[in-house]
């Protein structure tokens, strides 16, 4: 059987027949839980992340496959996700872990499949992947980019970047670190390495000389913001005080200390505006072109926080789970301190595994009121959350 994500029903109604508006939303409802209903007597693991229910005698929430006892029918409600049954005061099973990551099988595939792909100094075909971790190319492909935020090829690059980066850094010359780095030729070394450093490889080892970046300033919810880019995206979105435009600078500076940088209001208008309607909770997804420089470790922390749905959180543990690094709870929040562009890349969305806020480089206080804001807009658009049984 195959499972689909529960809709959004819309409870303001469709213009016509209010009754009938109402019979047939009141039907698709019911439809939706008989089915969820049928999954969960069959505890089908083909659902599981697909919805929760939860069980008002317990208190508890649980995967559709989970083994317990099943409830009686009227005890029982439905939820798109497990942060929306915590958020109805339900808590997790202890038996079946509903937030528990890696009871997922496909996310240990993906973590398997980053393990294979950074094994190998040339990047794999996606069948071999696939073959390697047991998925099917097309469910790998979906699946990984859901996961990761980025595509097996995308991190396959990642992976060969960050050996061109290092060596670069080490002083070595192009062409030694061209073969070292496994590229077959000139030409595929420096077609591919920019989309990645945001310039050619000598330019980034001379320190991104002749680079041009632009930037504007504008006033935001939370304060002063400054916005700049290259011409391939995003380099820098950084918090600062009501009159801590000179330090922002300062700091822009200080990272590209050879870059030409200069103000450019109308260039960098569009994404201006994109993050303040971010801010005001109207633009959810933040999806802007980035042109940031990391390691491959933190190319790969930063894809995930970007997977974070907005409104939720995740634990450092959890993101470290994500990437395949599970040990790595303190590198992942080291990648996040080193987050350059705040919000297109959302760090503050990692708290500590008991719900405290932890640290955030432009202040606990502002992490504070981007959740805040963040889940109380995402509770406002989950029109049709909890499914509650009639």
């Amino acid at each position: 059987m195959t499972y689909r994500t529960i809709p959004k029903l819309d409870m303001a109604g469709a213009v016509g027949d209010a009754d009938t508006s109402h019979a047939t939303h009141a039907g698709a409802k019911r439809d939706e839980e008989n089915t969820m209903w049928r999954t969960v007597l069959a505890r089908d693991t083909a659902a599981d992340g697909h919805f929760f229910y939860a069980v008002r005698s317990t208190g508890v929430y649980c995967r559709p496959s989970c083994a317990s006892r099943r409830p009686r029918r009227e005890n029982v409600l439905f939820f798109a996700d497990a942060h929306a049954a915590e958020r109805a005061g339900f808590r997790a099973c202890h038996r079946c872990h509903p937030r528990d990551a890696a009871t997922d099988p496909s996310l240990e595939a993906v973590r398997q499949a980053c393990v294979f792909i950074a094994s190998r100094e040339m990047p794999p075909t996606l069948a071999e992947i696939g073959a390697q971790v047991g998925l099917s190319p097309a469910y790998l492909q979906r699946r990984f980019t859901q996961v990761m935020g980025v595509s097996p090829r995308q991190y396959a690059a990642a992976q060969r970047v960050a050996r061109v980066k290092a060596r670069l850094k080490d002083g070595e010359s192009v062409t030694a670190t061209l073969y070292a780095a496994g590229f077959g030729s000139s030409r595929g070394f420096y077609e591919q390495t920019p989309d990645q450093l945001g310039m050619q490889p000598s330019a980034y080892r001379a320190g991104a000389q002749g680079q041009r970046i632009a930037y504007t300033l504008v006033e935001s919810p939370l304060g002063r913001l400054l916005v700049a880019a290259t011409g391939r995206g995003l380099c820098a979105l950084r918090f600062g005080e009501s009159s801590g435009d000179e330090a922002l600078l300062a700091e822009l500076h200080a990272e590209f200390p050879r870059a030409t940088i200069e103000r450019d209001d109308a260039l960098l208008t569009p994404e201006a505006d994109a993050i303040l309607d971010h801010l005001a909770g109207q633009r959810p997804v933040l999806d802007l072109p980035l042109d940031v420089q990391a390691t491959a470790f933190q190319a790969r922390v930063w894809a995930a926080l970007r997977a974070i749905p907005y409104g939720q959180t995740r634990s450092y543990a959890e993101v470290a789970d994500t990437i395949g690094e599970p040990t790595a709870i303190r590198a992942v929040a080291r990648a996040c301190a080193r987050n350059p562009v705040a919000l297109v890349v959302p760090c503050h969305r990692v708290v500590r595994a008991d719900g405290a806020l932890a640290g955030y480089r432009w202040g606990v206080e502002r992490k504070r009121t981007l959740l805040a804001r963040e889940a109380e807009a995402a509770e406002g658009a989950q029109e049709a959350l909890p499914f509650a049984a009639d």
